[in-house]
C-alpha cells in the first residue's frame, strides 16, 4: 500500500497549539494541571503542548513521561526483549487535573494502560485524554478529549507518526516512527 501524508508539520504545530487552547480553555485555566505523556511520541506531543501553555501563560507546567510497558497485556507478545523506559514523573498528582497525551488513539489498549499506570502514582482530581490522531476501531470504551485529526482507516493500515525531538530537546537529533 503506497504511503500517504495526512498531516503536514505546519499542520500539526497548529494542532497542537489548538490542543493547547482547547485545554486552557476547558480547565478554566491551568491550576492543577499537569501533562503526562506517554513514551515516546506522546512524551514529545506532551512537551511541545505544555510549551505553548507556558509561553500563553507564561508559567511552568509540570511535565512527566510515562512508560506503559510491564502494564500491556501483550508484553510478551511485543517482543522477548521488550524495551523499558523510565517512568519520569517526579511530581505529585494526587488531586491534579491530568492530561494524558499519546500520539495515536487506536483500540484504546494503550491508553487503559497508561490509566492503570497513573492510578499506581495517586488519585488525581481528573484525567483528560489528548492525541494527535484518532483513527477509530476502538476495541474498549474510550474516548479522546482533545484530537489532532480524525483519520477513518482500515484495521489493514498502519498509522505512522514522524516527529523530530529537535523542536523540543535541540540537543536530541533522533526521529521517532511506529
Amino acid at each position: 500500500m503506497p504511503l500517504k501524508q495526512v498531516f503536514t508539520k505546519e499542520e500539526i504545530d497548529r494542532a497542537i497549539t489548538r490542543i493547547s487552547h482547547e485545554i486552557i480553555e476547558n480547565n478554566k485555566g491551568v491550576n492543577g494541571l499537569v501533562i503526562i505523556g506517554i513514551r515516546t511520541r506522546g512524551y514529545i506531543l506532551a512537551e511541545r503542548i505544555a510549551k505553548v501553555i507556558n509561553s500563553l501563560y507564561g508559567t511552568k507546567l509540570d511535565v512527566g513521561a510515562l512508560d506503559i510497558n510491564f502494564y500491556r497485556d501483550d508484553l510478551s507478545a511485543i517482543s522477548e526483549q521488550p524495551v523499558i523506559h523510565n517512568t519520569e514523573i517526579d511530581f505529585d498528582i494526587e488531586s491534579k487535573n491530568i492530561i494524558l497525551v499519546d500520539d495515536v488513539l487506536y483500540t484504546g489498549r494503550t491508553i487503559r494502560c497508561g490509566l492503570d499506570a497513573l492510578i499506581d502514582f495517586g488519585r488525581p482530581k481528573t484525567i483528560q485524554l489528548a492525541v494527535l490522531i484518532d483513527r477509530g476501531h476502538r476495541e474498549l470504551p474510550i474516548r479522546a478529549d482533545y484530537v489532532g485529526k480524525n483519520i477513518p482507516t482500515s484495521q489493514k493500515e498502519l498509522v505512522q507518526v514522524l516527529i523530530t525531538w529537535e523542536r523540543i530537546f535541540p540537543h536530541r537529533r533522533k526521529s521517532l516512527c511506529r
